[in-house]
């Protein structure tokens, strides 16, 4: 189920922190909640990715060492457990509300589309997944309305539009990665034979661009600033333009980039950036606020 990458549904907790319910014990306890349903459900997805993938793991240099590949586990067990944890996580989600259940069910169907056909489809293989970041940061919101009905809790487009970037920006350096480090990559994931790292690194540098743009845009956006109640979130730029100069480092000059969970939890410049990123939001919205009209 690769615990490692359930980093990646921390996203649900940007209406959290955004909506300032952070220091609300019975807020963060059921974002929590929507946090472990995605855990559930992506877990089970990764089964199912990892059946569909088996043939090229077990060409892979290290992925040919995970259970399913190296064969320690039974691919009808593996797809019994992965089905029960997905039927899980949908159960919980509908038991707190549609809307939200609606949500999941969309990650759910549209993940299970990209293992099945769409990560076969240059371009589309990425912009799914990154997809997938936009509907967690909609259900981590979603979920503070229909439990509480707070007003103001609909995302931001602005901060949607960063998720889908960041995660773009990402998925291009991660094709990269695979394409430059392996012999006849293609045989191992059949759509990098469309990629070229010259084709990479133009998407890279588009993505890049658009990413730093919606996130200052976001943060000095007029409407960000009546939601959160400041205006100096403008502060925290440098941050993530550190961040992303040094995964842009590590992707040409280091030849990594293959693993972003990894990274992001290992390389300590990006570690840091991301720790004083978060600090800096935090202590902003916490006690900055803007004179009440």
């Amino acid at each position: 189920m690769r615990p490692p990458q359930w980093i990646k549904n921390l996203v649900v907790f940007a209406g959290l922190i955004f909506d300032r319910k952070f220091t609300e014990p019975k807020y963060v306890i059921e974002t929590f909640i929507a946090f472990g349903i995605f855990c559930l459900v992506s877990g089970g997805i990764y089964i199912i990715n990892d059946v569909r993938d088996l043939e090229g793991d077990r060409r892979h240099p290290t992925k040919s060492k995970r259970p399913l590949a190296s064969g320690q586990i039974p691919v009808p067990t593996a797809l019994g457990f992965a089905f029960g944890v997905i039927a899980l996580g949908l159960g919980a989600a509908l038991a707190i509300d549609l809307r939200f259940a609606s949500v999941v069910i969309c990650y759910v169907l549209t993940s299970i589309a990209y293992s099945i056909s769409l990560k076969h489809i240059v371009i589309i293989d990425v912009m799914i997944l990154a997809f997938g970041f936009v509907l967690r940061a909609i259900g981590g919101s979603w979920i503070l309305g229909a439990l509480f009905g707070l007003e103001g809790t609909e995302p931001s487009q602005w901060l949607l539009i960063c998720s889908f970037l960041l995660a773009l920006f990402l998925g291009f350096g991660k094709r990269r990665h695979e394409l430059v480090l392996m012999n006849n990559a293609h045989e191992h994931r059949e759509i990098l034979k469309e990629y070229s790292p010259y084709f990479l690194d133009q998407m890279m540098g588009i993505v890049t661009t658009a990413t730093l743009v919606a996130y200052a845009g976001y943060t000095m956006d007029e409407r960000t600033e009546m939601v959160v109640g400041t205006d100096k979130l403008v502060l925290t730029i440098p941050f993530v333009l550190y961040g992303i100069f040094r995964y842009l480092y590590l992707v040409h000059q280091k030849e990594k980039g293959g693993n972003p969970t990894r990274i992001m939890l290992t390389d300590r410049p990006i570690l840091a950036a991301i720790v004083l990123w978060v600090v800096a939001v935090m202590a902003i919205l916490y006690f900055d606020r803007l004179p009440t009209p």
